[in-house]
């Protein structure tokens, strides 16, 4: 008789039967996220001769569909592949353990039933050998690197419009600073206009007053200043015996030398006696000169030297009653000699005699031929002669009478 099978065995057998082939679990790489990977063999198998289930059904855990029996592989370490030994006890499936869903959209193939849980070591695993590999379920797809980032064309929308709205704002407060300064601009130019047309008014309201004031200053009688003027174009004249005064006047002559202006009866000896030579002292120096005119009848006499003086200017106008004067003389031969006065009156020509100008200043003999001097160091006459028996009656011969006469003025 041949070998009996495995099922009628008798359960009292302990002798072992032949050790099945061993079978390593299936491995799943690690660097394959995506690679699902099934066991190939379950914790027990059917019985020899079983039946597999109807198509389209689930094969139940731990079995291989279509066949009675695994498909041949490598075995798990400590597990029996292929039929149960006679006297041996079906290993029993440990605890189910959380399976892994599969990944959204990820199914398994077609006819097969979802991975077992991992064997755990127990009694059911003969020699004490330990649980195979756990295999992994249906495997979930690999994280994509961190959280789904939000959407930012919306923010940076709003940042801009942000930015746009505070740039327009700025400009706005710009513009209207800018239109403040602009007014403020334009007033101060305006106030500065102003302020320099009334300055300019004012300073020729000042410069107005100022020639006024110099006017009036001038029209202030100043007896030294018209002294200190006159004096150095003023001589003492020496005719023979008899001594008088006289005064440069006018322009230099065209032959050269100063025409000066005296009285007649100064040189009156020297002209009747033929003689035309006279002398002018100042101070310690003497010059000659000669005698080149006479009008009798207003006792006027023209002289002539060779040395130049300043001529003084002669008076445009006739005097008028009240008039400041300064007579410049050589009374007694006292050189240098000054005193002053007013016009008492204009005495018009009567009873053949010309003009004359009435005096109040004091004059002696020697005076004769001194020029009378206005408050502006112009000659308005010539000293002439003094009314006896009295004081303060002075006269002199009109200026104009003398220019007119010899056209040197």
């Amino acid at each position: 008789m041949g070998e009996q099978p495995a099922a009628a065995t008798s359960a009292g057998d302990a002798r072992p039967g032949p050790l099945p082939p061993r079978m390593d679990p299936p491995r799943s790489d690690p660097h394959r996220g995506s690679a699902a990977v099934y066991p190939q063999a379950g914790s027990s198998y059917p019985p020899a001769g079983g039946t597999p289930p109807p198509a389209g059904q689930a094969t139940p855990s731990g079995h291989w569909p279509g066949a009675s029996s695994p498909p041949a592989q490598s075995a798990v370490p400590g597990q029996w592949s292929g039929p149960t030994p006679a006297g041996w006890a079906a290993p029993q499936p440990p605890a189910a353990a959380p399976q892994q869903s599969p990944a959204a959209g990820q199914q398994p193939p077609a006819g097969y039933a979802a991975p077992p849980s991992p064997a755990l070591p127990g009694p059911a695993y003969p020699h004490g050998g330990a649980s195979p590999a756990p295999g992994s379920a249906w495997p979930a797809p690999a994280p994509a690197g961190g959280a789904t980032p939000r959407p930012r064309g919306r923010a940076l929308t709003f940042v801009a419009f942000g930015l746009a709205l505070v740039l327009a704002v700025v400009s706005g407060v710009q513009a209207y600073q800018i239109n403040r300064l602009s007014d403020r601009l334009a007033d101060t130019d305006q106030r500065l206009a102003t302020a320099q047309t009334d300055d300019a008014t004012r300073l020729d309201g000042l410069e107005q007053r100022a020639q006024a004031l110099e006017k009036q200053a001038g029209a202030q009688f100043n007896p030294e200043a018209v002294a200190s003027a006159v004096l150095p174009s003023v001589f003492r004249v020496r005719a023979g015996q008899f001594t008088g005064t006289a005064f440069a006047v006018g322009k230099p002559d065209t032959g050269g030398g100063t025409n000066l202006f005296t009285n007649f009866h100064v040189v009156e000896s020297v002209w009747v006696g033929g003689g035309r030579e006279v002398f002018l002292e100042r101070t310690d120096q003497r010059y000659p000169a000669t005698i080149v005119k006479v009008d009798e009848a207003n006792d006027i006499a023209q002289l002539r030297t060779t040395s130049k003086f300043t001529g003084l200017v002669t008076a445009s106008t006739a005097v008028k009653p009240g008039q400041q004067i300064v007579v410049v003389g050589a009374p007694l031969g006292l050189q240098d000699s000054v005193t002053t006065g007013v016009v008492s009156a204009f005495r018009e020509a009567g009873q053949g005699s010309g003009p004359v100008i009435q005096f109040d200043a004091p004059i002696n003999p020697g005076n004769s031929g001194g020029p009378v001097i206005n408050g502006q160091k112009q000659v308005v006459g010539i000293a002439t002669a003094k009314a006896r028996d009295a004081e303060g009656i002075g006269l002199a011969v009109p200026i104009k009478v003398a220019c007119d006469g010899f056209r040197i003025c």
